[in-house]
């Protein structure tokens, strides 16, 4: 055990880094090279003490609090970040967490940061699209990563496939058939991603290949599905239920009305409006294929079939 590198996970009870650390002990060849510290907000609820009884050394540890992370990022030797946006929907906030963790890296001596990131929508679409801040706060963080000489890589999550678990719904009017109405025309590419099921084994990838990916992003997704195929799958998998499910192109005015009326303060909606948006005129992952990404991998990742399949919402549809 003490010949082991130390692999630190934030968000160690958390979809992606759950998914992290199963990836990892399942593994072989990981587990014998990594020892994994998982990063956790109270090391005594029982989803941490679940992780400690697999082997995981559960510690506390504050992303706003720099010497709270000095103390958890001592003798890493790799790490996984990943902040979340949602909690407090302030950029600039999560900007200063991951900058606090890139800094701390840095002053531990920390071989491999992989950092949880996404593109700069504001910069790829020309300032069009200006609002999307969950994507941009993480790609100023990744070019401070880089400036400062972290050594690192970006993995880059695609579109959750659980979202569709809210997007994908039966109509309110008769036959009640399921739809998927989004801003954007039927042909846009969606790059789909079941993160609590994918999220490790493409960071497991990172982590072993480390040379083969510093420097570099790693575009995590299955597939990039036209939007009117979401409907169209669901329909195959779930003969019964999905049938007739369809694809509805909304106006913006409709989508923003959809998350207010359901108590999204309307930035917020603005901004989710926008991430909708700028998928088909400049992509996702900026039109940049997944071939080099999935190549990394050993293990297929989920595809949305299986997905569908397999959703505990969904389940008992026929």
């Amino acid at each position: 055990m003490a010949d082991k590198k130390v692999f630190v996970v934030f968000g160690a009870t958390g979809n992606q880094g759950g998914s992290v650390i199963n990836s990892v002990l399942s593994d072989p060849a990981a587990a014998q090279e990594f020892r994994i510290r998982g990063i956790t907000r109270d090391p005594s609820k029982p989803n941490a003490q679940a992780l400690t009884a697999r082997g995981v050394e559960c510690v506390t540890g504050d992303i706003n609090d720099k010497a709270s992370l000095t103390k958890a990022l001592a003798g890493a030797h790799s790490v996984y970040a990943v902040t979340n946006y949602w909690e407090k929907m302030d950029h600039e906030l999560e900007v200063q967490q991951g900058k606090n963790i890139a800094d701390i890296c840095k002053e531990v001596g920390v071989q491999h940061l992989i950092w949880s990131g996404l593109i700069d929508v504001t910069k790829l679409t020309n300032g069009k699209f200006p609002n999307v801040y969950h994507f941009d706060s993480k790609a100023h963080i990744e070019s401070y990563i880089r400036s400062i000489g972290v050594p690192s890589s970006t993995f880059m999550a695609g579109f959750y496939m659980s979202n569709l678990e809210t997007m994908l719904n039966p109509s309110s009017q008769a036959p009640h058939a399921y739809a998927f109405a989004m801003p954007m025309p039927p042909t846009t590419p969606i790059p789909c991603f079941d993160a609590a099921g994918d999220t490790g084994k493409f960071v497991k990838a990172m982590l072993m290949k480390r040379d083969k990916v510093l420097g570099k992003n790693v575009l995590a997704a299955t597939d990039y599905y036209a939007a009117a195929d979401v409907p169209k799958i669901f329909e195959q998998v779930k003969k019964e239920a999905g049938k007739g499910a369809q694809f509805v192109t909304i106006d913006k005015d409709t989508y923003k009305g959809f998350l207010t009326g359901a108590g999204m303060p309307d930035f917020a909606a603005q901004e989710l409006y926008e991430n909708m948006a700028f998928m088909d005129e400049f992509g996702y992952f900026g039109k940049e294929s997944l071939d080099w990404s999935l190549s990394l991998l050993d293990e297929e990742p989920t595809t949305l079939e299986e997905f569908i399949a397999k959703t505990p919402k969904w389940k008992d549809l026929k």
